[in-house]
């Protein structure tokens, strides 16, 4: 749990002190959006499938709110914020995989043991996470366009 109270103030501080790009209602819509789609899949994987959890399993816990609604928007928003859309698919490429081994390592951290560690596998493995991280990356990308595209219209 100590783990994610310093994520949690850590992750935080940087999204709201070096974000430059992003305008504070893109920065509400991914924030809004972030905790939504990731309760949605959570909601599936977490609890219905038991793949993994937060705490104690077999439980729904208020502090297992806490890596939804304040440690993943802020990441997001920071992915969001440095992302080279106007750079070669290429340059894109890399810097979505140095993410996706950016966040594999923060797993890797969360799953030590308590204090530090908060989070558990059920089914779910480090290869799932390998699988579906560029892909939720992805989601947040083209829905980070779309209301950037309304903002400006």
């Amino acid at each position: 749990m100590l783990g994610l109270f310093v994520a949690i103030i850590v992750f935080n501080l940087l999204a709201f002190k070096l974000v430059k790009h992003i305008t504070l209602n893109e920065m509400i819509h991914i924030w809004t959006f972030t905790i939504a789609f990731q309760v949605c899949f959570d909601v599936i994987i977490e609890l219905k499938l038991k793949g993994y959890w937060y705490f104690y399993k077999n439980k729904v816990e208020y502090i297992g709110l806490l890596p939804h609604m304040i440690l993943v928007p802020p990441i997001n928003v920071l992915f969001l914020n440095w992302y080279p859309f106007n750079k070669k698919l290429s340059k894109r490429m890399i810097y979505l995989g140095g993410w996706v081994i950016i966040i594999l390592l923060y797993e890797m951290m969360t799953l030590l043991p308590r204090p530090w560690g908060y989070f558990h596998y059920g089914w779910w493995n480090f290869w799932y996470s390998i699988i579906i991280d560029p892909i939720l990356l992805f989601i947040l990308l083209k829905f980070y366009k779309w209301i950037s595209a309304l903002e400006r219209n």
